[in-house]
This record gives structure tokens, sequence and C-alpha cells, in this order.
């Protein structure tokens, strides 16, 4: 399959473009430990790391959002992650390379994460590999997160491109349910996250990649 007339492609951030599993999960695995409990290996959080704070909670105590200390533990989470959240986070293999190959070919390219501006924002900042996005929208740049596609809408509106011109690339199904929903391509980028058990397949997503160099190889331009 080849992609005809891209005018820009657009991102996920976590577990799409940076593992920040690591920092994740030493932030919630603290909060254990400053507990009295004891520590859990990154193997245990990495499979919800996209999930974010409801995921690592979930997996550090079982609760959920319903349990009424749940807004509490997710500030102290916030707070910890805050203070190490560029520690231990690296762009995957071969996203450098492949948003190098973006900017040869002259085309925009932004992120669209649900993670919200109070994280966004400085990581991205501190990451040289973002320095030429075009666009950056946080979870809470518009009034819904993904599933719902404003977010997407957005960021074609900042950069004047007409959607149906524009590739999504996630590692989430909310991410191409999404996409589609804004009217864009979308790709299902299964180096991340996802789990043994996750069925891509059924996201219906326009294309999948195994390695962010084979996103390249669908594009015309």
């Amino acid at each position: 399959m080849l992609f005809e007339n891209v005018h820009a492609v657009l991102f996920d951030l976590d577990g799409t473009l940076i593992d920040s599993a690591p920092d994740l999960g030493a932030a919630v695995d603290k909060m254990r430990v400053d507990r009295g409990l004891a520590s859990l290996p990154l193997s245990h959080y990495r499979s919800m790391a996209g999930a974010g704070a409801r995921g690592m909670i979930g997996l550090a105590f079982g609760w959920t959002p319903e349990h009424p200390d749940y807004d509490q533990l997710k500030e102290e989470f916030f707070v910890n992650y805050e203070s190490c959240m560029t520690q231990r986070t690296f762009a995957f293999e071969g996203v450098a390379q492949m948003i190098q190959d973006l900017e040869v070919r002259q085309l925009p390219w932004g992120v669209v994460t649900n993670k919200s501006k109070r994280f966004t924002d400085p990581l991205t900042q501190a990451m040289p590999l973002f320095a030429n996005a075009a666009v950056v929208i946080s979870g809470d740049t518009t009034p819904h997160a993904k599933p719902h596609p404003e977010p997407l809408l957005e960021a074609a509106r900042r950069l004047q491109m007409d959607p149906s011109r524009c590739v999504y690339v996630g590692d989430d199904e909310r991410d191409i349910v999404a996409g589609h929903a804004a009217g864009m391509t979308t790709v299902a980028a299964t180096y991340g996250y996802l789990g043994t058990q996750t069925d891509v397949k059924s996201w219906r997503a326009h294309a999948h990649i195994d390695a962010p160099h084979q996103l390249l190889k669908l594009l015309s331009v």
C-alpha cells in the first residue's frame, strides 16, 4: 500500500515516538516503596504505559478511578512523574532517523497525544527530537481527548492542512478510532507497548508498521 498526496504526518507520543515506560513505572513504583510495599519490575508496568496514571495506578495498587482515594493517589503519581520524566525516556530505535527522513522530504510533522500539557510541553522541550515539530497537541489542548477526533482536527487546522491529507500514527486503538473520525489515513505502530494478545487488525487501520522506518515506505513523496 502506498499513500498518495500526504501533506503532513502526525504521531501519538508515548509508545509511538518515545519509550516513557521506564519513567512512568519508576514514578508509580516509588509510591509502592514509600508505602513499604515491594518494588515491581518495569516489565510489570510496560504493557499499560500508554494508559498513563490510570494504567500505572491500576497495576501498582489495583485501584480504579472509582476508588475514593484515587484522585489523591493520581496527583502523587503526577508529582513523582514530573520529577523524573526525562531521566529514562528515549525515542524508540529508528524514530530519530524516521523524523530526519520526513524533514528531508519537507513533510511537516507533529504530535497529538492524550498526555496533558503539564507533561507534554516540558518533555518535548527537553528532547532535541522535537525541535522541528510543526505542532504539538496535548490531551487538554482541546475540550476533548482521543478517541474524539477534535485534537487531530485542531492539529490539522494549525498546520493549515486538509485532514484527508494527513497521516496519523499511533500505538493504541483509540488513536486509530480518532484518526478515522478525523478523516485521516491511519497507521498502527506495533513496536510500542502492545501486548501479545492485542489484535491490531481489529482496529482497521489503513496500515501497520513493525518498525519506524517502515512508515517511509508507505509515503509516495
